[in-house]
């Protein structure tokens, strides 16, 4: 039995270089001070510590699919692609310039030879001002031609404290569960869908699951009259895991969900038991009690050219029957 290898990862603040002519007025305004000093030399040394992590998952052999937030534009992406050239895939890019404030988006990087892409969908959110967008992309198994959707998520930070900022989350959630109605309208019942993210709320926060309605109990993801997702990343929780550190709190912010279409027993896409784990390696993990992941920063804040990121990916491997 074959499988597909999927993963999700928040890059961090991926930016074009400082006054980058690829980058809108409006937002070269907004970043003001914030990207000082963050040149070509930065850009491509972080790059190539993404692509280096990247290439390290699936064995040595890459994801055949992968959800990442945090990068600003298409030239970013197609520098991370270039990047991930000794994989000898054939990466393609869902992506779509969003309204967010800082100019950080979603994306979706495919193997065209494990899936054919057909159509997306960027479902923004608005509060006071457009957020950033839920990113749908539809594809097809080249094996097995199967319907196979997966929607990215970044959902609203928590900078403003997470109590003040929880109904913008759940707003968040609310808007996912009516695009999984959707496609399950559009695509019928058991359609396989994938939601991931950086959800910036843990497994058991309300935004996650009364409202996006994410569980942990397959059989109420089964049975219950509303669609629902089972939440893979309860497992990780349990053994008191994080993907993302604060405070030196680890939190399960990065998880990945999957519809009761993957979930029945005659799934033809159904996830490893194990379910989503925390792609933590060595490399890119501090020494110490507190074993968070190494940011690679910029220079206006704190810059580490030996760092990544401060999320670990998350990833889950799919077999197709």
């Amino acid at each position: 039995m074959s499988s597909l290898y999927l993963a999700f990862w928040n890059l961090e603040n991926l930016f074009d270089v400082d006054g980058s002519p690829r980058r809108p007025s409006w937002l070269q305004r907004r970043l003001a001070g914030e990207l000082d000093g963050w040149n070509d030399g930065l850009l491509a040394g972080k790059i190539a510590n993404l692509a280096r992590v990247i290439g390290m998952m699936n064995d040595g052999n890459g994801p055949d699919l992968i959800g990442v937030c945090e990068v600003e534009n298409s030239y970013v992406l197609e520098l991370l692609v270039d990047a991930l050239a000794p994989l000898n895939r054939d990466y393609g890019v869902v992506f779509e310039e969003g309204q967010d404030q800082r100019g950080i988006d979603t994306a979706l990087l495919f193997d065209r030879d494990r899936v054919q892409f057909e159509r997306h969908f960027s479902h923004f959110i608005m509060r006071r001002n457009a957020t950033r967008d839920i990113l749908q992309g539809n594809f097809k198994t080249r094996e097995g031609n199967h319907d196979l959707v997966l929607i990215a998520n970044h959902w609203p930070s928590r900078s403003s404290g997470a109590l003040a900022s929880a109904p913008y989350r759940m707003l968040a959630g609310e808007t996912l569960a009516y695009f999984h109605q959707r496609i399950l309208e559009e695509k019928g019942r058991n359609v396989a869908i994938v939601a991931m993210g950086d959800f910036n709320d843990e497994p058991f926060d309300r935004s996650v699951t009364d409202y996006a309605l994410a569980y942990r109990d397959r059989a109420k993801v089964l049975n219950a009259r509303n669609p629902v997702f089972l939440n893979l990343a309860w497992e990780e929780l349990g053994r008191r895991r994080g993907s993302y550190y604060y405070s030196n709190f680890a939190n399960m912010l990065d998880q990945i969900w999957v519809s009761r279409g993957m979930v029945l027993a005659d799934a033809s896409l159904k996830p490893d038991a194990s379910g989503a784990r925390i792609e933590d390696f060595d490399i890119m993990r501090r020494d110490g009690p507190y074993p968070g992941p190494i940011r690679y920063g910029r220079p206006s804040r704190t810059l580490d050219p030996d760092g990544f990121s401060d999320h670990f990916p998350v990833s889950v491997r799919i077999a197709i029957a």
